[in-house]
């Protein structure tokens, strides 16, 4: 018993790790290493965008070979640091230093958009970790409502869209402050725009998708539970009185 408790918990552990690898190499990583080569080594900006360019490029370089597709989030996060480096050769004003930031920002929020417009919402890849939680059961009805519920497929692009749109807006707001506002207010009014940006997107992606998602994924869950319950209650009957027959002859 203990031996079936420990496999089963093996492979709860390398489900989740499977869930959570592509969000860890393809954001979590080219992210965390620009700032430790930045602001832990001391690198340059252009040095540090550079080095943490390469696992988002070498990402999406295999993907195109091996798998002849895109992988999304990899090149989406290239195409942000690419636009970085090329805006670090620009440099004098303050006001321009502070826009720039906004312009690589607003990549990751045109991306997004254009990702729901093409049916394939980038943010997906960061909200089923969270929704599956490596369990094998959410992951077969993740499967099937993906495919077949349009409220579910709705559902999904919905957190895609609130979240594109909040980044661009958030973008926006910033790249006009840059310009209308003392350097020294927008410098932590900045850190203000983006802190308020994602406590309004996580509330509203997760009114308008995640919540309904979650309550999607635990109805067609619990069908298919209660489908197997009837069908082990159907058979049951025969396995008891089998033996009893048996004993009458």
């Amino acid at each position: 018993m203990g031996t079936v408790r420990e496999a089963e918990g093996m492979t709860t552990n390398t489900s989740k790790s499977r869930t959570f690898l592509p969000l860890i190499v393809d954001v979590a990583l080219p992210i965390g290493s620009y700032y430790l080569l930045k602001n832990g080594l001391g690198m340059s900006t252009l040095a540090a965008l550079g080095w943490s360019s390469v696992v988002p490029a070498v990402r999406t370089g295999w993907s195109v070979v091996r798998e002849r597709k895109v992988n999304g989030l990899a090149a989406l996060i290239l195409v942000v640091n690419i636009a970085g480096l090329l805006l670090s050769l620009v440099a004098g004003d303050p006001r321009l230093m502070l826009a720039k930031e906004s312009a690589a920002g607003s990549v990751v929020g045109i991306g997004v958009l254009v990702s729901v417009a093409l049916g394939k919402p980038l943010m997906t890849a960061g909200l089923k970790p969270w929704i599956v939680k490596g369990d094998a059961d959410k992951e077969a009805a993740w499967t099937r409502l993906l495919s077949g519920s349009r409220p579910f497929q709705r559902a999904e692009r919905t957190f895609s869209l609130v979240w594109g749109v909040v980044l661009l807006a958030e973008c926006v707001v910033k790249f006009v402050g840059a310009y209308t506002l003392p350097v020294d207010t927008m410098v932590w009014l900045g850190s203000v725009i983006m802190i308020v940006s994602m406590v309004l997107a996580f509330v509203v992606s997760g009114a308008l998708g995640a919540g309904p998602m979650v309550g999607m994924l635990a109805a067609e869950v619990g069908k298919t539970a209660g489908t197997t319950d009837s069908a082990t209650a159907t058979t049951a009957p025969v396995a008891i009185t089998a033996p009893v027959a048996a004993v009458a002859r």
